[in-house]
């Protein structure tokens, strides 16, 4: 039996279980099972390996996309090495383990989709990044791959940071993609969504949501009343989970 499981801190509320147990099924895939394995304590992470010698694969998630870092033998140059956070573990035939980071690739494909759907070029647009933790990331490396300047948004502002109360009509007309990589609005908390002014969202902008649950955010909705287009973050996380299973089978 070929064991795949997602670690983190608390998995109360779980794509990849439901995802994969589901395409076992489906696809007919034998001897194989997805587990949750909750990891309050990142140190305990090695541990955990050794409990579990039937162990291929992992995908990790909040809050130790950077912390498992120590712990790896290898990271990928194209994602993790670069991004500089893992939610993807394959264990090696030597028992070596290599960290890589399928965000990326799942936010790349989704947003060149998005984009050519709009006949859309990327290299048209600019970018207001809303976060800067784990997930913004693996955003910034895509969005700087596909040509796509950018500016991040924080709620603690710094040299190279804005404020939400810095966002001016200009800077909201200049920046027409706007990438929300925070938590904020994530079930339960529906009613919660980034500060940006809405007044000043409009036809001519595109809206992205990282998150997934709602399928649609306040945020898409503020954005969707004002005629912006709108993007959540259940197709990013179809070809994140997909990326992963091609890496751990490769």
């Amino acid at each position: 039996m070929r064991l795949f499981a997602l670690i983190g801190y608390p998995l109360t509320h779980s794509f990849s279980k439901k995802y994969f147990t589901e395409k076992f099924e489906k696809e007919g895939i034998a001897e194989s099972k997805y587990e949750l394995l909750e990891l309050p304590d990142y140190h305990n992470f090695p541990a955990l390996i050794a409990a579990h010698p039937t162990l291929v694969g992992l995908n990790v998630t909040i809050p130790h996309k950077q912390n498992v870092i120590p712990f790896l033998d290898e990271l990928d140059e194209a994602s993790a090495a670069r991004i500089g956070a893992v939610n993807t573990i394959k264990i090696l035939l030597d028992g070596r383990l290599k960290g890589f980071n399928t965000d990326y690739y799942g936010f790349r494909l989704s947003l060149e989709q998005w984009l050519a759907g709009l006949q859309l070029q990327a290299a048209s647009l600019k970018a207001l990044v809303l976060g800067n933790g784990g997930a913004a990331k693996a955003v910034l490396t895509a969005l700087t791959d596909v040509g796509i300047e950018y500016q991040i948004v924080s709620r603690q502002p710094a040299r190279t940071t804005l404020g939400y109360d810095q966002l001016t009509p200009e800077i909201m007309a200049t920046y027409r993609l706007i990438i929300n990589t925070s938590p904020v609005g994530t079930y339960p908390k529906v009613d919660e969504c980034p500060a940006i002014p809405y007044q000043y969202v409009g036809e001519n902008h595109l809206l992205y949501d990282l998150v997934y649950n709602p399928a649609e955010t306040l945020f898409l909705q503020k954005g969707k009343q004002n005629g912006a287009h709108t993007h959540n973050g259940l197709p990013m996380l179809h070809l994140q989970a997909e990326k992963a299973w091609e890496i751990w089978n490769e």
